[in-house]
């Protein structure tokens, strides 16, 4: 059976299990062998494709995060010899928020980073890192070297607050502050002065939200041999945080955090946890919800624990959490910076028929000090210049992995020899063995339409083509032995500060590596 991921740990839990076998469900159903270990496929059991059969395929996937890699190892393991993969990223590293997104002291989520370098030993297998597509080269001169181009760039937005005072100096996005103290290029600039901060607010109830908080909230010396980003490191240390409230529009059962990270956080020894009594009381339907849902159990006992436990002795920082709480404004001083914010309270309304429960606001305000406040209420995607997308769901429109052209007054088609994988297919939901099944159903579309994958009619195609292309335009493609160099360096940097890796946060200092 597939194993779940869940920020480091493989939990083989019933419940796990159970989560699993409902994604295989909503990825058709598809069926892996025990272990979803794939041998290789003999290329004279696929169709032949229009330059004849046992003919090479050239494939392009676009993001090497998880769901681009997962993909890229589906497609080496089952088409075979004849399949030749080109993994490209705009950054010069590869495994997207595996490195840039995974918490610092959460090292053996990480791990998965032992497969995709696997992966990456074939000799079909072809790394271009710094590459932009859209702005180096693009989909449409991507699909004219290559019989499938398979887009899996992730989620790099974020949903916005919406309120007035969101422009605000201090408020930042949750995924702009994972980025700050994991070492992305994007937000190595990112203003972060946690020497004037006090007091911060996270609106959301999501594990990401929970990092943050951990992050914001634990001793310095627990991150200092944990591949951190030095500038992050310097300035937790001088962090005057002493409060943090992590806010959510509804209640304790229906919190998107798991046990693990919550734990982690509510038993961090120098914090004290506080909230309202009134939000551990369940109605009937939320109790029954408790009796037959076993994570929400754990995560409402974890609550309720860290709730009426004494404070840590010495506990120099206090946890708020804040249920049924729907942020309302935010207000800043003369200089631009916040200072407070008002959160309206809710009551929470279930749906008759549904179930379902939603927050709806009473009008009564509470207002709160803050020095600064994270937004954590889900990534986006953005769109590709060329390539469909649904701005309203923020995913390029798809079925089953294919992507769809086509509007609302005529029937969607598919665009052939493109496809999709991972967040930018389906949302930013899941866990990462979902991309292991996301990318194992888009495969297997692939496989379907082999025989009618547009043939490639220039002289020169796939890796080759590709690397033509860039070298015309001055564009200094990083290979995997490139990132190989860079990747020793970075652990070189941390072995002389007993860290993991001490890594490079702009693309400029990786290429001068080279």
């Amino acid at each position: 059976m597939l194993l779940r991921f869940v920020r480091g740990a493989l939990d083989r839990s019933p419940l796990a299990v159970r989560a699993v076998a409902r994604e295989r469900t909503q990825a058709s159903c598809l069926h892996f062998p025990r272990g979803a270990c794939l041998k290789y496929t003999n290329h004279a059991s696929l169709p032949s494709t229009s330059a004849g059969a046992g003919a090479p395929l050239h494939f392009c996937v676009v993001g090497s995060g998880p769901a681009g890699f997962y993909a890229t190892e589906r497609l080496l393991k089952q088409l075979g010899s004849v399949a030749s993969v080109s993994l490209l990223d705009r950054l010069p590293h590869p495994y997207g928020l595996v490195r840039t997104g995974v918490a610092p002291d959460h090292a053996d989520t990480k791990n998965v980073i032992k497969q995709f370098q696997r992966a990456a030993q074939h000799p079909n297998f072809h790394f271009f890192g710094n590459v932009n597509v859209g702005q180096d080269i693009s989909v449409a001169e991507l699909q004219s070297c290559y019989h499938a181009v398979i887009l899996a760039y992730g989620a790099e937005s974020h949903n916005k607050l919406n309120v007035a005072g969101e422009d605000l100096r201090g408020v930042l996005s949750a995924r702009e502050f994972v980025e700050w103290y994991n070492g992305h290029p994007d937000a190595q600039d990112l203003p972060v002065n946690l020497n004037s901060v006090q007091a911060v607010a996270i609106c959301g109830l999501g594990n990401v939200a929970v990092d943050c908080a951990r992050i914001l909230l634990q001793k310095p010396a627990r991150l200092e041999f944990t591949d951190i980003a030095e500038h992050a490191l310097a300035q937790l240390r001088c962090s005057a945080v002493r409060s943090l409230h992590l806010i959510g529009r509804r209640g304790v059962t229906q919190a998107a955090f798991t046990p693990k990270e919550l734990r982690e956080l509510v038993t961090l020894p120098n914090v004290h946890v506080h909230m309202a009594d009134d939000d551990l009381l369940l109605d009937e339907a939320e109790q029954a919800e408790l009796k037959i849902m076993r994570m929400k159990r754990r995560i409402y006992d974890i609550i309720a624990n860290a709730a009426k436990s004494p404070d840590p002795p010495g506990a120099e920082r206090s946890l708020h959490l804040d249920f049924k709480r729907s942020l309302a404004a935010i207000h800043g001083g003369s200089d631009g910076q916040v200072e407070a914010l008002d959160l309206e309270v809710n009551d929470l309304v279930r749906d008759p028929v549904k179930g379902t429960v939603r927050a709806q606001g009473t009008g009564r305000l509470q207002h709160l000090q803050c020095d600064m406040i994270l937004g954590s209420i889900g990534y986006c995607s953005v769109p590709l210049p060329g390539v469909p997308f649904d701005s309203r769901k923020g995913i390029i429109p798809n079925s089953l992995g294919r992507v769809l052209r086509g509007d609302e007054t005529s029937t969607p088609t598919a665009v052939p020899g493109l496809y999709t994988v991972g967040w930018v297919k389906r949302g930013p939901t899941g866990i990462i063995g979902s991309n292991l099944v996301d990318a194992q159903q888009t495969v297997e579309c692939i496989k379907e339409d082999i025989g009618r994958l547009p043939p490639l009619r220039a002289h020169r195609v796939g890796a080759a083509a590709l690397q033509e292309l860039l070298q015309k335009r001055c564009c200094r493609a990083v290979s995997f032995e490139n990132w190989s160099r860079i990747d020793a360096v970075e652990v070189s940097r941390g072995l002389m500060v007993g860290k993991p890796r001490e890594k490079f946060t702009s693309a400029s200092a990786m290429l001068a590596c080279l």
